[in-house]
């Protein structure tokens, strides 16, 4: 990855986590769930309000690192107006990318803005904070009503 590539994916994530977007609970959410990172303090409530089986409005609350926090942000943003199916997909390609499991030119240009997310891949420690509100929403989306942890 270019120097120039690199700084901009840190500029999109410092500005996600600065001005974080969807932050705070929708109106008419339906669904809630919670997600810890008991390693780094990571905290996040993720809610939705499902209208006609697709996330029609998604928002988070909490605190926790850049990554985390950007990661919720543009989370919410990507899945906004998807099925749960849709939702499960893309959750299963960005973890792909920011695991390593398939980090190729064209897996990673289907994930459109989570793209620049995919170098916590060269950090492992920092997966569990670029998944944590992942794992919320899927929880939330299950009804679980246990928090998740990345542990």
């Amino acid at each position: 990855m270019s120097s120039e590539l690199r700084e901009l994916y840190q500029t999109v994530i410092l500005d996600h986590y600065k001005k974080p977007r969807n932050f705070g609970r929708p109106e008419g959410a339906d669904h809630m769930a919670e997600g810890r990172n008991p390693l780094c303090g990571d905290h996040v409530k993720v809610y939705v309000r499902l209208d006609d089986g697709k996330l029609a409005a998604v928002g988070f609350e909490g605190s926790g690192c850049a990554i985390s926090t950007a990661s919720a942000s543009i989370m919410t943003q990507a899945v906004q107006g998807r099925t749960r199916a849709e939702f499960d997909a893309l959750f299963a390609r960005f973890h792909d990318a920011v695991t390593g499991r398939n980090a190729s030119p064209d897996a990673l240009a289907s994930l459109g803005k989570l793209e620049v997310l995919a170098g916590v891949r060269e950090f492992p420690a920092r997966v569990k904070c670029a998944t944590l509100a992942w794992h919320a929403l899927g929880a939330a989306l299950d009804g679980s009503p246990e928090p998740v942890s990345t542990e």
